[in-house]
């Protein structure tokens, strides 16, 4: 099946693409870490390969796409192939305004900490979108198909083994700082991942119950499930509200509540994931 992408995805692709390239040549080259990617493997080969950073990404991702076709066929979208397509762009523009790019600080593990945030948000909006920045992301698909690795431990594995490479051309310490980096940095995209879909769950009950489900439907475009209750004090029959909303929508229903039933009793709770019905964009689908 086709993949459609929107044009907000498209534009979510190029700056998310932005983030991923500039801290591959702003940050990561300068200061000579190979964090495990396929651009670390890249920064490797140019010492021995005579071609720019671009162009060798280009050849490296157009060869794992053929690999890619062959081995586990059709399963790449259209996301994937722009995304391979956008980071050798990027890093062209780059090598024309900037040939030399200097070193962020004179501390490189400052500058491994600021690589790590700007790659991870960068590749934390592609995933919002189910898209990712190609490279090891094939390889990992292949790991997993015919070894039956997992693809988070396929992505580490190989991660690693980009980082290990480093040895090849630097020496001991930045072998220590790749293989650190590239643990860090999954360690951060799972933080940003997480935190990028945590919602609040609301429980209310309120003998105005309908005014505020009315809100929460109409006004915040949420889907909202009535519960019937029966107070262990009194054993008197309420209604309680459940739903699921974003922390700014969260805030909406709360000033609301506390206008049309100051005494409503709320508890909040964190949920980690939604599956299911629930809609990030809060668009009905009546």
């Amino acid at each position: 099946m086709k993949e459609k992408i929107s044009l907000k995805e498209f534009m979510v692709l190029l700056v998310g693409m932005f983030f991923v390239s500039a801290a591959i040549y702003y940050i990561m080259m300068p200061s000579e870490f190979v964090v495990g990617s396929l651009s670390g493997l890249v920064i490797v080969l140019t010492n021995f390969i005579p071609l720019k950073v671009s162009t060798l990404t280009f050849i490296l991702n157009s060869l794992l796409f053929i690999l890619g076709f062959l081995l586990i066929g059709k399963e790449f979208g259209g996301k994937t192939v722009i995304t391979s397509l956008i980071l050798p762009v990027y890093l062209a523009i780059f090598e024309v305004v900037t040939p030399e790019p200097q070193e962020l600080t004179n501390n490189i593990l400052v500058n491994l900490l600021c690589f790590v945030i700007c790659l991870s948000f960068g590749q934390t909006m592609l995933f919002n979108i189910n898209a990712s920045s190609g490279g090891l992301d094939i390889v990992a698909k292949i790991l997993n198909k015919y070894m039956h690795i997992e693809i988070g431990r396929s992505l580490m594995i190989a991660g690693f083994v980009i980082a290990a490479s480093s040895i090849f051309v630097y020496d001991r310490n930045t072998l220590v700082i790749s293989v650190l980096g590239t643990y860090i940095d999954g360690v951060v995209l799972d933080q940003f991942l997480d935190g990028s879909h945590i919602r609040k769950k609301i429980s209310i009950i309120s003998p105005q119950y309908d005014e505020i489900r009315e809100f929460i439907v109409k006004k915040l475009n949420r889907g909202v499930t009535l519960y019937n209750a029966v107070g262990g004090w009194d054993n008197s029959e309420k209604i309680e509200l459940v739903t699921i909303l974003q922390n700014n929508e969260y805030a909406s229903l709360l000033e609301f509540v506390n206008n049309t039933d100051p005494s409503a009793f709320i508890t909040v709770s964190t949920v980690g994931q939604v599956i299911g019905q629930w809609n990030p964009h809060r668009k009905r689908t009546d």
